[in-house]
């Protein structure tokens, strides 16, 4: 004969206080599981790594107020960021101009669109052997850089100069085999930004992106014959982001914490002047 356990039966308040207790556990499973939903996801911006990290802890200070979280991904070199950016693994990025991102694009098959302005970077002409244009003498070796973009961008910054001219057809992104005219037969030699920078002592001069300039030790005001103009300038950089994330709630408090008056300044300190904060 198996023994059966006995069970007492309960009284009114011991019942009262286990619904008490069950009522209390359910309560605080839903305040955990609303506090979960409420905690907003991090919004992922790629960067480049150096004196960018130092102006996107500020927006991260600026973004407190708003209840916008951002993790800073940094990046050795701007090829991989909007890759991952297109991919899903960042929300935004913030690293390049227009040109850029429209070859990049183009390279990827990806919709990526700008939805506030940054800064402006402008590539200046430099020269650690002569003073002005107008000493640089006929055959001169001129670098300039070696990607698509920049090479465009620089030959177009000597065009404006008077140093040579390019060829009506060669579009948005000339190289040297789209000049038509070189009146000074001045020797253009394509090498990588970083080789380029510290290349000036060997050349006749060089455009070099300010960036790279600035690591390279060059000074920026000295050793600078012109510099380009940001009026009506597509090179203007800004933040991005893939298209169907354009008017995503977030956007625009990431852009406004970006363009306060705290980041123009700690811009202008960074850089010491050579970028220029692009918004108005």
């Amino acid at each position: 004969m198996h023994n059966r356990l006995k069970t007492q039966p309960q009284s009114a308040s011991e019942g009262l206080l286990g619904r008490r207790r069950l009522l209390t556990l359910v309560a605080a499973t839903s305040l955990m599981g609303a506090s979960a939903k409420a905690q907003p996801k991090p919004v992922r911006v790629g960067i480049l790594s150096g004196e960018d990290e130092d102006i996107w802890r500020i927006v991260q200070e600026n973004t407190r107020a708003t209840g916008l979280t951002i993790e800073i991904v940094t990046f050795s070199e701007g090829n991989p960021i909007n890759a991952a950016l297109a991919a899903g693994d960042l929300e935004a990025n913030a690293f390049q101009h227009g040109p850029y991102l429209q070859a990049q694009n183009t390279a990827l098959g990806s919709h990526i669109v700008p939805v506030g302005n940054t800064y402006f970077a402008p590539i200046g002409f430099y020269s650690k052997k002569w003073k002005t244009l107008s000493t640089i003498p006929d055959g001169a070796t001129i670098g300039v850089p070696a990607d698509p973009t920049n090479e465009g961008r620089a030959l177009k910054l000597l065009q404006s100069l008077g140093l040579l001219k390019i060829s009506s057809e060669a579009g948005e992104m000339p190289t040297a085999l789209d000049i038509s005219e070189n009146p000074k037969n001045l020797t253009i030699r394509e090498l990588d930004d970083p080789v380029l920078a510290r290349s000036l002592p060997d050349l006749d001069a060089g455009v070099v992106i300010t960036e790279w300039a600035y690591k390279a030790g060059i000074d920026l005001k000295s050793e600078r014959l012109a510099r380009e103009s940001m009026d009506n300038n597509p090179y203007i950089n800004f933040i991005a982001v893939n298209e169907p994330d354009a008017h995503a709630a977030w956007v625009q408090p990431l852009v406004s914490a970006f363009q306060k008056p705290n980041i123009r300044a700690k811009l202008l300190e960074a850089y010491h002047g050579a970028i220029i904060p692009s918004w108005t």
